[in-house]
């Protein structure tokens, strides 16, 4: 069999793609599923193509030179796809391999009409469809249409938007090979696609059957608007009827055309409800087989449905195991930390570990199960306003899954002796003294670790960092940080409250908390100003960092400069205090500042340009003046009142009260990432250990295991599958293509949330308002921080902002990302800076271009776009 190159379909099945590509794989499979009809066909092997490509080495040429272009440079993609095209088609198909092409006709019926169709070693997995890349080609009629369709299939593979497609999985093209089915043609009544999950919300319960008449390319090809039906627990729900004007059919000699439906037919539906309900079941049955959702082409001819293709649903943002069939609904982790990206193995298995609660992956990503908080009264209210002052789309998104009433379970109150479930932290005084202890607390237990780290490896390192997570997990949970914490967030809530009632001001705590004392975060964005300071008057300097690569190191060679060793020791100085930064920090994978420092220069040369000598301690000051001045126009204001002595001792005590604790709000996540800096630096130790005992090829191999798979391959000493290395390197890939939910539910449905608000003028986009006042100004759209490059009095807009950012705040005038709440770090960071600011504005990187003029609206929470 393996010599032959041509199988028939009901040879093949999945485990067989690498000879016969993706489409002819599912089809076979799909072949062998009881009730499932497949048109009879066969499939010309990959050996075929690639010995079209070994005969001809122009082709091999053209390939290699496509795999090292820029995959920027779309002329050249053009260019080069278009040579390897025309030299495929052009490459005459050896007698051995058109005889036994011809030979397979024969027994199918050399006269009859067939789809002739791509079918590539790297389409319909479940991390990339590649639907619609290469090309078919239907009712091809004779053996000579079917060689000459069958070179353009292979030629298809290098389509500019195939190749582009191939890029952005990460898909070396010279490993993709192309097959080639060639199908007997059905001639149906009605046509389209199934998709067993709705492929919008991606809730898996609910399917929908796109229906039209005639052949499915009317559809494909958007010639007309298809019939809807939804379909959910063997009843259509829901159905949209469309006018269909217009059909595809075959023509008699061989290929399609267009034409016109009747008028009084236009509007009959291509389905009925019963034949909807029945397609549905058959695509059940096809997704259980292949254990995902699946996009299923379907004909129905003589009223028998006939399966043309079923490929994988990619699209779906995947559901937590649960390891039941209960109803769970879940709230991502990435929205409160400001990290919606994806994660790697090590990454959210490390973050699992010393998490406070049980967090769930899925997609790259990690949730909480909040199902049995939502299900009982009181513990649902404490959740909804807990989530709602983070995040309102959270609030809303959950709000939507209680009000259908029948997913969430209803659960009595706990015993009313009990104590009240996820209650607030106690009160405490109002004493700096008693944040000065809780950072002592955190230096020593972080000294400790460091000792006792420096001191193990192997087997007895793994056992020790599961002791120091039970360390980590206590310092995070101390009552008392928690007690802190709540007690400037409280004060804040209060201040607001309090001060819009009493004096008609929204927002009055964002300028009472400016230049709050004891905030690690903001002293970093300032403390990267002095370090411009010192950088700033030495111009080789400033014209060597301008040429300093990102990965690439350069303190060494900086200090050979005049006033090199000066500027080294300065950013050296600013390593030692947060070079365990970077963005995206909660991920243990990810290269910190200490690892890659080429990740500072440009903030520091924007410092260098946009600030004159001293700014940070001038910044520092005026913010406190300014909180200053605004406290004692607002104890004033409240003492003309009636009873205002009162009002403004209350508001007194809560004024210090939040300047005393507001700041340490920042100081958890420090000692968090503090930690995580010394469980990397053990880590790598230990990568490099196996790198060097042949375990491992690379060291970065490691971030594509759990943190229990790393330990099982440090106490057997042995090499473990690399397979498994490319498989997580390809899902990681994969997983960026997707958008993370706000909520996420058992049945797989992904909620976003809505702003119910009708205060916003027309146009505006909406979000949270967490830092006030109003600005206007030229928006810098940045999603990657190390592509910032800003000007004094730009606004900066990107998807999220983790402390990393923090150095940027220092020049920009205000902030806008898709991501975040009142109490989330860019939020506190952005009003100690005094920021006018607005989190959770749903697409603001999509919607707002790069260099529009915006007017950001940091009191009302709304963004509009001036030009």
């Amino acid at each position: 069999m393996n010599e032959q190159y041509v199988w028939d379909l009901h040879q093949v099945d999945e485990t067989q793609v690498a000879v016969v590509g993706g489409k002819a794989a599912h089809l076979g499979a799909l072949s062998r599923i009881e009730g499932v009809h497949v048109p009879g066909g066969f499939c010309v092997t990959t050996k075929a193509f690639r010995r079209i490509i070994e005969r001809t080495p122009r082709a091999g040429d053209l390939l290699d030179r496509l795999s090292r272009v820029d995959m920027d440079d779309r002329e050249a993609i053009r260019t080069l796809g278009a040579q390897i095209r025309r030299t495929v088609e052009a490459t005459p198909v050896p007698e051995d391999l058109a005889a036994e092409i011809t030979s397979a006709l024969a027994r199918s019926g050399e006269g009859a009409a067939y789809a002739v169709r791509s079918s590539a070693t790297a389409e319909d997995r479940p991390t990339a469809s590649f639907a619609g890349q290469q090309d078919t080609y239907l009712n091809v009629v004779g053996p000579t249409a079917i060689l000459r369709h069958i070179s353009r299939c292979w030629a298809s593979l290098f389509t500019e938007r195939a190749v582009i497609y191939r890029h952005r999985h990460g898909i070396d093209h010279r490993t993709v090979h192309m097959a080639v089915v060639v199908q007997q043609m059905v001639f149906p009544d009605a046509s389209g696609i199934l998709f067993t999950a709705d492929p919008v919300t991606g809730h898996r319960k609910v399917a929908t059957v796109d229906a039209g008449f005639g052949l499915g390319e009317a559809l494909v090809s958007g010639l007309v608007n298809p019939d809807v039906f939804t379909v959910r627990d063997g009843e259509v729900v829901s159905r949209a009827i469309s006018a269909k004007q217009r059909a595809v059919t075959a023509l008699a000699a061989g290929g399609t055309q267009e034409v016109l439906i009747e008028a009084q037919r236009q509007r009959q539906p291509a389905l009925t409800d019963d034949q909807a309900v029945r397609l549905v079941e058959l695509g059940r049955r096809i997704e259980a087989h292949f254990e995902r959702p699946q996009d299923i082409e379907w004909c129905l001819a003589d009223g028998d449905f006939r399966i043309v293709q079923s490929r994988p649903i990619t699209t779906l943002f995947p559901v937590p195991e649960s390891g039941d069939r209960d109803n769970h609904v879940y709230v991502s982790v990435g929205h409160g930390q400001m990290m919606t990206d994806p994660m790697k193995s090590l990454g959210f298995s490390m973050w699992q570990l010393t998490a406070m609660v049980p967090m769930y992956e899925a997609g790259g990503r990690l949730f909480v199960d909040v199902t049995r908080r939502l299900a009982s009264p009181t513990s649902r209210a404490a959740l909804l306003d807990a989530l709602g002052k983070g995040d309102p789309l959270i609030r809303d998104a959950l709000e939507t899954v209680l009000d259908r009433g029948d997913f969430v379970p209803s659960l009595p109150d706990p015993d009313p002796a009990g104590p009240p479930p996820g209650g607030a932290p106690a009160p405490i005084e109002t004493d700096r003294a008693v944040v000065g202890r809780l950072i002592e607390r955190s230096r020593t237990s972080l000294a400790d670790l460091e000792r006792g780290i420096r001191s193990k490896s192997g087997p007895a390192l793994f056992d020790h960092l599961l002791e120091a997570f039970e360390e980590h997990k206590r310092i995070v949970g101390d009552p008392l940080s928690m007690q802190a914490i709540m007690a400037g967030m409280e004060a804040t809530w209060w201040l607001n409250e309090k001060l819009e009632e009493w004096l008609g001001e929204k927002n009055a705590a964002d300028t009472l908390t400016l230049s709050a004392p004891d905030n690690v975060t903001s002293e970093m964005g300032l403390a990267l100003l002095d370090v411009a300071d010192v950088v700033r008057p030495l111009p080789e300097v400033v014209a060597f960092l301008r040429g300093v690569e990102e990965d690439g190191p350069f303190l060494e060679e900086l200090a050979k400069l005049p006033g090199g060793p000066e500027a080294r020791d300065a950013i050296e100085a600013y390593l030692d205090r947060y070079g365990m930064r970077c963005v995206g920090e909660i991920d243990i994978t990810r290269p910190r500042w200490r690892e890659r420092p080429g990740a500072l220069v440009p903030a520091i040369l924007d410092n260098v340009r946009n600030f004159e000598p001293g700014a940070a301690e001038r910044r520092f000051e005026l913010g406190r003046q300014r909180a200053r001045q605004k406290e004692q126009d607002v104890l004033a204001r409240l003492r003309a009142q009636a009873d205002g002595d009162r009002k403004a001792d209350e508001t007194k005590r809560m004024i210090d009260r939040v300047r005393t604790f507001i700041g340490y709000r920042e100081y958890p996540k420090y000692d968090i990432v503090s930690r995580y800096s010394l469980y990397k630096q053990a880590l790598m130790g230990e990568a490099e250990r196996l790198v060097r005992a042949g375990v491992l090829t690379e060291r970065e191999d490691v971030f594509h295991l759990t943190f229990q798979e790393f330990h099982d391959v440090v106490r057997s000493n042995r090499t473990f599958d690399p397979q498994l290395v490319r498989q997580r390197e390809e899902a990681f890939r994969a997983h960026h293509a997707l958008t993370p939910p706000r909520v996420l539910t058992s049945d797989g449905e992904a909620l976003t949330g809505t702003y119910r608000r009708d205060d916003v003028p027309p146009g505006a986009l909406v979000g949270v308002a967490v830092s006030a006042g109003t600005v206007e100004g030229r928006a810098r759209v940045v999603l990657d921080i190390a592509d910032a490059d800003l000007e004094e009095g730009d606004i900066l807009v990107t998807a999220f902002t983790d402390p990393s950012w923090s150095p940027l705040f220092v020049g920009i005038a205000g902030l806008v990302t898709e991501v975040g709440g009142l109490m989330t770090h860019g939020a506190v960071i952005a009003r100690e800076y005094g920021l006018p600011t607005v989190v959770g504005v749903e697409g603001a990187t999509r919607l707002i271009r790069d260099g529009r003029r915006i007017r950001v609206h940091g009191t009302d929470g709304f963004v509009e776009i001036l030009d």
